[in-house]
């Protein structure tokens, strides 16, 4: 049995007048350091992340210091896909080579450390009592684009294959879009985001895309959604969201999927985005080879028009 509750206190204070609630918070603030201690003791937990003892109630088996140490980016990114640069530059090579249907791609930290180990909880482990803190990050990454994106969004969470879907009994791209707009109505009352979980489907099951290079990636998702109701989305400002943004394969295809839907921009929000290096003064012919046969048709002209600028120039 562990340690671990939700925190009820601000609905419990909902239904009374103004005027009683400073003194009702103040009687819960009073109690909850005892009753932390006494529950504590009578029920132990650990953080899952690091192992500590939990000191207090909580409604996520994660402890504050853990919260604090989640991987921020720290390298110049793409304005585009916000891949990591090795050098200040506006755009990253494939963005470069191969824009992306998606006007912007933002995310809050990095998938490494504290926020791999959460994200793996709460899809693995099935903690849903992290994607709260977790959606918080994610609606702060969201915020990044309120001074340029459009003042009214559909939010499109990144469906799953009704196999997966089975499987793990949630999307938890979902779980975190709907977290993170009970954050952003908040903050940014003004912004019209509405969750619409239902218009873009995954038309197959694709494997995982762990351990595959950037062009199989593509190829593994290149055709594997579709939009069910396309008059749902038609002239609509998209926002598309997912728990991780890696080589953007996936965010790719599901936003071509929308454009070719009738969508008027497809925006882009993870939580995690690992971090990679652009490489745009050091790589192989055989890379560019790659990169064109996973191009779009349309696209593969642009490619090949791009190549001869970055022949001759080193490889790593």
């Amino acid at each position: 049995m562990r340690c671990v509750f939700r925190k009820d206190s601000a609905n419990r204070t909902a239904g009374l007048p103004p005027s009683q609630t400073t003194w009702w918070r103040a009687i819960v603030r009073v109690l909850r350091s005892p009753l932390d201690n006494l529950s504590c003791a009578l029920f132990p937990a650990s953080c899952v992340l690091c192992g500590s003892p939990l000191p207090r109630l909580s409604s996520a088996p994660i402890c504050e210091v853990c919260w604090t140490e989640f991987p921020a980016p720290s390298l110049p990114a793409c304005l585009r896909c916000g891949d990591a640069l090795n050098e200040p530059s506006a755009l990253c090579r494939a963005c470069r080579l191969a824009p992306p249907p998606f006007v912007k791609a933002v995310s809050f930290g990095l998938y490494q450390g504290r926020m791999r180990s959460a994200i793996h909880a709460l899809k693995y482990d099935r903690m849903h009592s992290v994607a709260r803190g977790l959606g918080r990050m994610l609606a702060q990454a969201i915020s990044q684009l309120a001074a340029e994106a459009p003042s009214a969004m559909l939010v499109v969470p990144v469906p799953l294959h009704r196999s997966k879907y089975a499987q793990r009994g949630f999307n938890q791209s979902r779980l975190l879009a709907a977290e993170a707009l009970r954050f952003l109505h908040k903050s940014h009352p003004r912004w019209r985001l509405t969750l619409a979980a239902r218009p873009l489907m995954r038309l197959r099951a694709t494997g995982s895309q762990a351990g595959l290079t950037p062009r199989q990636r593509r190829l593994n998702v290149r055709g594997a959604f579709s939009v069910s109701d396309p008059a749902r989305v038609a002239g609509r400002s998209i926002l598309l969201v997912d728990d991780i943004l890696t080589t953007g394969a996936t965010a790719r295809a599901a936003a071509q999927a929308l454009i070719d839907a009738g969508a008027d921009s497809v925006w882009v929000a993870t939580l995690a985005r690992a971090q990679r290096f652009d490489r745009s003064k050091n790589f192989s012919a055989r890379e560019n080879a790659e990169l064109l046969a996973a191009a779009e048709p349309d696209q593969a002209a642009d490619f090949s028009a791009n190549l001869p600028s970055f022949r001759g120039q080193p490889s790593f």
